[in-house]
């Protein structure tokens, strides 16, 4: 099968579209061939080796956590999915190694969920990992409800417009920051834009004079610090980037694979009330500029590799 590896860690020339074994089906594992993998920040740090010292990494190393695609043969012990079937996942395991940039893959059941026929393979590979964060960090981490008030920083990117649209799914009012050219598009998406920057709390304060009930950080840098002076509850602060955020009593989320948690995102898809805004495809040659895309952090929305 072709696939993106790495065999040592480094910038994007150490990317290959090279040529591996197929991957073996084990009982509880299903062997997808892979239609869409969403590029997320995650698989260049990984490559860059910044995750080396927390996950064991095996070379050749192809990279990757999200796929959609169709179900090509079961393990023995599968009865939930069976050849034919149209599925996404976040197949992220305890060794980093065998990746979903990659013709096919074997994925353990825990990591997949049907793909909502409301999206194409676009949309479907740019889901698992984006859903899976902002329903873990929104409702696990934060547990936001109804008629409540959260501030999403960095709410135009990858993850930060799918968190918006299960922040308002749940029926929670959403302050997003963002660059004054994506405030268009987040009020597209029922969301109150401010402009990220100096003086950021004030623009906050003027919408939400109380505070906010929430604050979920997508971006780092001194996002915590302002959130916390914005919360009614400064414990009520997640962020998928800032580890220092369980020192003033928020959460730290690393993603973990869900298959209850990555069905229910789908579902709301499905209804009608997330969309995946796909920013730029590549073909999965090209995952080296894909991943330097997404490294500029100012992409709105996904970016996906199509698979042949």
């Amino acid at each position: 099968m072709k696939a993106i590896a790495i065999n040592r860690y480094g910038g994007p020339d150490v990317v290959e579209y090279t040529e591996l074994p197929d991957p073996k089906v084990g009982p509880d594992t299903v062997l997808v061939r892979t239609r869409a993998v969403g590029v997320n920040p995650v698989d260049w740090k990984i490559r860059e080796g910044h995750l080396d010292g927390v996950l064991d990494a095996h070379f050749p190393l192809v990279m990757g956590f999200d796929l959609a695609g169709t179900v090509q043969a079961v393990g023995g012990a599968v009865t939930e999915y069976a050849p034919g079937d149209e599925v996404i996942g976040y197949v992220r395991k305890d060794v980093i190694e065998h990746g979903t940039y990659a013709e096919l893959v074997a994925a353990p059941v825990r990591t997949l969920a049907r793909k909502p026929a409301a999206l194409d393979w676009a949309e479907a590979g740019g889901l698992p990992t984006a859903g899976l964060t902002a329903q873990q960090a929104l409702v696990g981490a934060l547990g936001l409800r109804r008629g409540e008030t959260v501030l999403i920083h960095a709410a135009a990117g990858g993850v930060g417009s799918i968190a918006c649209q299960v922040a308002t799914a749940l029926g929670a009012r959403v302050i997003g920051t963002a660059g004054e050219h994506n405030h268009t598009f987040l009020r597209g998406l029922g969301v109150e834009p401010v402009q990220y920057g100096p003086g950021l709390a004030e623009r906050v304060r003027a919408l939400a004079p109380d505070g906010v009930d929430a604050a979920l950080d997508l971006i780092g840098g001194d996002a915590v610090e302002v959130s916390v002076g914005l919360l009614k509850d400064p414990a009520r602060i997640a962020s998928v980037v800032d580890y220092t955020v369980t020192a003033r009593g928020g959460r730290y989320v690393f993603t973990r694979p869900d298959p209850e948690d990555l069905a229910t995102v789908a579902r709301l898809a499905e209804d009608g009330l997330l969309t995946v805004p796909v920013a730029s495809t590549f073909p999965l040659s090209q995952a080296a500029s894909a991943q330097a895309l997404n490294a500029e952090g100012r992409t709105r929305g996904k970016i996906v590799l199509l698979v042949d």
